[in-house]
């Protein structure tokens, strides 16, 4: 039988069962259930009323969050000729070519996201089958297959998030960290549930945000009201 620890059971008696918080509600709560002696993660996970089998319900991008996600990423960016130079300027932390397709190819996997230009993609393509399940691959959609790299590597830095539904048309995605004030919290969660209200898929029928839980890493759920999903009040 499963047995709950002392931090989680006392942050469970925080939430009301049968509540539906609002976000605003939902950001002060969510810092009063954070468990972990590290600075947690919150994140929130968006029900929606798709099935992503079909392309014209799929719900993928990216957006930088007002208030960044609380982690410093290190970015990878395959270029070559003058992009070598202007992607090392705006701050990536590895760039180059082969070399980096021989190092993963053989387990090197210390970077949080991969940024190509169009140009190198047959290089990167030999990787697919590595990036890919990971999340990692470059793609255009998201803004990590690019000639403006300067931009690509910036936003990573200052917090880009990507979002996708997975198989049962979830979208999970962090919002920054038990240590944010209450407003960045909630500017950030604004921010991600307005741009996947405007990114709809043109295939969705009836209810669109089914469900929205918000928590922290180990932390229990607090469900959020759908019908006030992107407000910040």
């Amino acid at each position: 039988m499963l047995t709950m620890g002392k931090k989680y059971a006392d942050a469970l008696k925080l939430i009301e069962a049968d509540k539906f918080y609002s976000p605003k509600e939902a950001v002060e709560l969510v810092k009063k259930t954070a468990t972990t002696k590290f600075d947690s993660t919150v994140e929130v996970a968006f029900r929606l009323g798709v099935n992503p089998k079909y392309p014209d319900q799929q719900v993928r991008g990216a957006l930088v969050l007002p208030n960044g996600t609380g982690k410093s990423k290190t970015v990878l960016v395959f270029a070559k000729g003058p992009k070598i130079a202007e992607a090392e300027a705006a701050g990536a932390d590895f760039v180059g070519g082969e070399e980096f397709v021989d190092k993963i190819k053989q387990g090197w996997m210390d970077f949080d996201v991969c940024i190509a230009t169009p140009d190198m993609m047959g290089l990167v393509g030999r990787l697919g089958k590595i990036l890919g399940p990971r999340g990692l691959m470059p793609n255009p959609k998201v803004g990590t297959v690019t000639m403006d790299v300067t931009r690509a590597v910036k936003e990573s830095k200052a917090g880009k998030i990507e979002y996708r539904t997975d198989k049962a048309g979830n979208v999970q995605a962090p919002i920054g960290k038990a240590s944010f004030t209450e407003e960045q919290l909630l500017q950030n969660y604004i921010a991600l549930a307005d741009t996947l209200v405007k990114v709809k898929p043109s295939g969705a029928k009836g209810q669109y945000i089914k469900s929205v839980t918000m928590s922290t890493t180990m932390g229990p759920g607090i469900k959020l009201d759908v019908l006030k999903a992107n407000s910040d009040k």
